[in-house]
C-alpha cells in the first residue's frame, strides 16, 4: 500500500509541474505575438515543441496515472464505503476539488490545441490569472488530504478565499510594476 500512495504522490507532483509550466508556456507564446518576423514563428514554432513535449510526455501521463492510483488508495482503504458519512466528508470535499482540477485540466488541454494551431483567445494577462487556478486547487486538496476531520469548513472556506484574494492581489501589483517598467 506504501508503494502506490508513493506512486500517488509522485504523479500528483509531475502533474501539477505540468498544470503550472504550461500556463507559462502559453503566455510567452502569446506574448511572442507581438514579435516582428522571424522572431515571432521561431518564438511559436520553439514554444509549441516545449509544449507538446511537456504536455504529451509528462503531464497527460501524470494526470492519468494520478486518477488511476487515488481511486485505487480509496478502494483499497475503505474510503469508498464511508464516503457520504462524517467522517469522510473530508474526502468528498477533496474530490469535488479534484473533479475541478480535472476540469481545469481540461480546459489547459483547450487552450493548448488553440496555441498549437496558433490561435491566440487569451492575453497574457487573462493567462497569467488562469496559472493561479492550480496553485488555488493545490492549497485546497493539500490543506483537506492533510488537516482531514480536524479543519473547519467554514474557516477553511474563509482561509482559502482569503488566500485566492491575496493571490489575485499579487497578480495586479505586478502587472502595475510590469506596466511602469515597460514606460
Amino acid at each position: 500500500m506504501s508503494y502506490i500512495k508513493a506512486l500517488h504522490i509522485i504523479f500528483i507532483v509531475t502533474w501539477f509541474a505540468g498544470l503550472f509550466y504550461m500556463p507559462r508556456l502559453f503566455i510567452y507564446n502569446t506574448e511572442a505575438e507581438a514579435k516582428g518576423s522571424p522572431a515571432k514563428e521561431i518564438l511559436h514554432e520553439q514554444f509549441a515543441m516545449m509544449m507538446k513535449r511537456l504536455w504529451y510526455g509528462i503531464t497527460i501521463p501524470s494526470g492519468i496515472l494520478t486518477l488511476i492510483f487515488g481511486p485505487l488508495i480509496m478502494f483499497m482503504e475503505g474510503w469508498d464505503k464511508i464516503l457520504f458519512t462524517q467522517p469522510a466528508r473530508w474526502l468528498l470535499i477533496k474530490l469535488i476539488f479534484v473533479a475541478f482540477l480535472y476540469a481545469y485540466f481540461y480546459s489547459l488541454h483547450k487552450i493548448f490545441l488553440q496555441q498549437v494551431k496558433g490561435v491566440f483567445k487569451y492575453s497574457s494577462q487573462q493567462l497569467r490569472m488562469w496559472n493561479e487556478v492550480a496553485t488555488i486547487f493545490l492549497v485546497a486538496i493539500v490543506m483537506l488530504a492533510v488537516v482531514k476531520q480536524s479543519m473547519s469548513l467554514v474557516w477553511g472556506l474563509v482561509g482559502l478565499v482569503l488566500f485566492i484574494v491575496l493571490l489575485m492581489s499579487a497578480i495586479k501589483i505586478y502587472k502595475l510594476l510590469r506596466t511602469k517598467n515597460s514606460q
